[in-house]
């Protein structure tokens, strides 16, 4: 009894490793960030307003937990999410908080007031649209991001090129912007200046991670 005791706490101990390593918030930024694609550190550091220093030490309790691996390129060391899974229990662990938290759902509700925005039951219909070009999909992350994975049929329109390449959107169809997620504000910016010249836009709150595309290492 006293044997099996210890392998349950062991089982459970090593379990624990996933959850402690996922207790800080700037964690599971850098977790949302790296479903987007492979970054530096110092691209880590720069998006998730943090210190090199900071974005290090968060980033060696991922490896340790083995949620993220490196790569040296060069000078520079490369992360990326271990597989696809890790881009999983990202969007698991988001979904469940916004199902029990109060602060969360009302936090949410604040960051965008369009009732058009898409759902996830909307994906296959948003697919047909986009392939028989009834709808544009507009992915408004850097272009690297977009290289690494992308929802089908989007265009790359990073938001900072948005408003001087407004010339090659077509007048006349919706057009639907995403970006990291839904916690990410770059596509709910592009929809508000899409609809102030004029088009009739919508945010689509997921990304490559909700789609099942978050980009992976393959050897």
């Amino acid at each position: 009894m006293e044997n099996s005791r210890n392998i349950k706490d062991l089982l459970y101990e090593q379990v624990a490793r996933i959850g402690k390593a996922a207790s800080s918030p700037k964690r599971l930024e850098l977790i949302e960030m790296l479903c987007q694609g492979e970054k530096s550190v110092e691209t880590l550091a720069r998006e998730t307003s943090i210190s090199m220093k900071l974005a290090s030490a968060h980033l060696r309790e991922l490896r340790l937990a083995h949620l993220v691996e490196t790569e040296k390129q060069g000078k520079n060391v490369i992360y990326r999410i271990a597989n696809r899974e890790v881009a999983e229990f990202w969007v698991s662990i988001r979904a469940l908080a916004e199902d029990r938290l109060v602060e969360l759902k009302m936090a949410l509700a604040n960051l965008t007031s369009d009732p058009r925005a898409l759902t996830p039951q909307d994906r296959d219909s948003l697919v047909k649209l986009a392939r028989t070009g009834d709808v544009v999909v507009l992915d408004v992350r850097p272009a690297a991001e977009y290289e690494a994975a992308h929802l089908p049929y989007a265009q790359s329109m990073p938001i900072d090129q948005l408003k001087s390449r407004l010339a090659e959107l077509p007048q006349g169809k919706t057009i639907v912007a995403y970006c990291r997620g839904p916690y990410c504000l770059m596509a709910v910016d592009a929809v508000f200046l899409l609809k102030q010249q004029g088009f009739a836009a919508i945010h689509l709150p997921e990304g490559v991670a909700e789609w099942g595309l978050a980009p992976v290492r393959l050897e």
